[in-house]
């Protein structure tokens, strides 16, 4: 009698742990979202739409159909991929902005949770509602193998990667609620975000669809399981990436909160190159490198300006915290400082690679030495012009953004612009500083557009050199 009383007082005991242990946000969004009216509508409509395409599925088996299992795959696919890439994501979007527009974000942070800890329960909870609705596809899944014309690690790589795919794009959901803070710029994220979620709904179904009909031809070449790997990294730490960069936005001034995303920033930089030398490894081809550079350039441009633009002031808190010069405390000093290292390492590990080829292939060694160079001008050209612009401390990193995507922009039109001018849109000299016709004209090879490599090296370390001390004036001097 008292063993029997004692089990389920253990069972209780254990209860109790677990549920301390998990994180109340999920358990609350999970509750909230299951009872709501969407999940069900939604998942109802999946399987009666999964149960037409099978009563189709199997009437076309019986007549003969050799290629019903991949349609039919791909049908169901399709009806689940409109859940997990456009509903889920759209509703962890509204979740989050709701926190903003009913100003119950307060509430939440008085719990003692902090913002990380919130965040992740809500991405949790999203992630878990998208692995019940690929439960209930799982077995209509499965039924199209047994139709012939799709293998089996298809259909499991293709809900692998789903999963991994309905992260990134709740976490971009999460992340563009958290950057509204007023009502007019919250309308206008709602409309970027429904665009953002219908290109990816396309591009996760059409890369879905070409992988399932070449499925037996691609699953035996190296080179799809190096794109697929590749893309399948890429995903997971841009995910988690945007995510840190969320937590960071709602953290306080007091809070460690650059930390998370520069070590994701970190990985990704490591890991592009890492892959860039494995297809240079499986294909031997110099071109590889060419746009490895290339991509790491843009990489440490566009990644990379998420984790430098900071806001003011905030790194005076941390400056004088234990390791002073750790380039993972906050501030946008430390914040360049890392990305600016992290393109001149990316881009000394190709041209170490390619320097041999310097002789024969001039150009496209030129535009692996010249990548990382209009890279780190893009990086802090508007470093440097944000602190000239009178603005409240708050408002810097939004304008360095801001400022980034608008000189980007003019150096890319205003020289060709000029050019027409003067009959010369191509012309090497007025686009030395383009990063895209600059590049196109050293790729040609040619003896006087070789030479303007230096350059740009030129004015990347002038401009990255008045950058730093700008942020550095701004960060450190006004402890001493």
């Amino acid at each position: 009698m008292t063993a029997a009383a004692a089990t389920p007082d253990a069972f209780d005991r254990a209860a109790e742990r677990v549920a301390d242990r998990v994180n109340p946000i999920v358990v609350k969004e999970l509750r909230q979202g299951l009872r709501t009216r969407v999940f069900w509508i939604f998942f109802a409509v999946l399987l009666v739409a999964n149960l037409f395409i099978s009563l189709v599925a199997f009437a076309a088996a019986d007549e003969g159909g050799m290629r019903a299992g991949q349609a039919t795959f791909i049908g169901y696919f399709v009806c689940l991929a409109i859940v997990q890439f456009f509903v889920i994501p759209y509703s962890a979007y509204r979740s989050m902005s709701r926190e903003a527009e009913d100003e119950t974000w307060v509430l939440l942070t008085l719990t003692g949770l902090g913002p990380r800890r919130i965040l992740a329960g809500k991405v949790l909870s999203f992630v878990l509602q998208g692995v019940l609705y690929a439960s209930a596809a799982a077995p209509f899944l499965l039924f199209s193998y047994y139709l012939s014309g799709i293998d089996l690690p298809t259909i499991i790589a293709a809900l692998a990667v789903s999963v991994a795919y309905q992260v990134f794009l709740v976490a971009i959901g999460v992340s563009v609620a958290t950057l509204a803070e007023t009502r007019i710029v919250r309308g206008l994220l709602h409309f970027v975000l429904l665009g953002l979620l219908l290109q990816g709904l396309g591009l996760g179904i059409g890369l879905t669809v070409g992988a399932a009909e070449a499925s037996r031809k691609l699953l035996a070449e190296g080179v799809f399981w190096l794109v697929s790997s590749a893309i399948l990294f890429g995903m997971v730490t841009t995910g988690l990436m945007l995510f840190e960069l969320a937590a960071a936005r709602l953290s306080l001034a007091t809070e460690d909160y650059a930390r998370g995303a520069r070590r994701w920033f970190l990985l990704q930089v490591v890991g592009v190159v890492v892959f860039f030398l494995w297809g240079y490894e499986v294909s031997g081809d110099l071109e590889v490198l060419v746009v490895g550079a290339v991509v790491s350039a843009a990489h440490g441009l566009f990644a990379g300006l998420a984790v430098a633009a900071d806001r003011d002031g905030m790194a005076r808190v941390h400056w004088l915290e234990g390791r002073r010069w750790s380039l993972f405390k906050p501030g946008a000093l430390r914040g360049y400082a890392l990305v600016a290292l992290c393109l001149l390492a990316a881009g000394a590990v190709y041209v170490a690679l390619g320097l041999g080829a310097a002789l024969t292939n001039p150009g496209e060694v030129g535009v692996i030495l010249a990548a990382p160079a209009y890279a780190l001008i893009s990086l802090a050209a508007p470093q440097v012009v944000a602190r000239w612009v009178p603005h409240p401390p708050s408002q810097t990193a939004l304008m360095v953004r801001v400022l980034a995507f608008g000189l980007f922009v003019l150096s890319v039109g205003l020289p060709p612009l000029l050019g027409e001018l003067f009959s010369k849109p191509d012309d090497v000299v007025i686009n030395v500083l383009n990063p895209t016709i600059g590049l196109a004209n050293i790729a040609r090879g040619e003896s006087d557009a070789l030479s303007l490599v230096l350059l740009p090296w030129g004015v990347a370390l002038g401009v990255g050199a008045w950058a730093l001390a700008a942020l550095r004036r701004r960060d450190v001097e006004p402890l001493a």
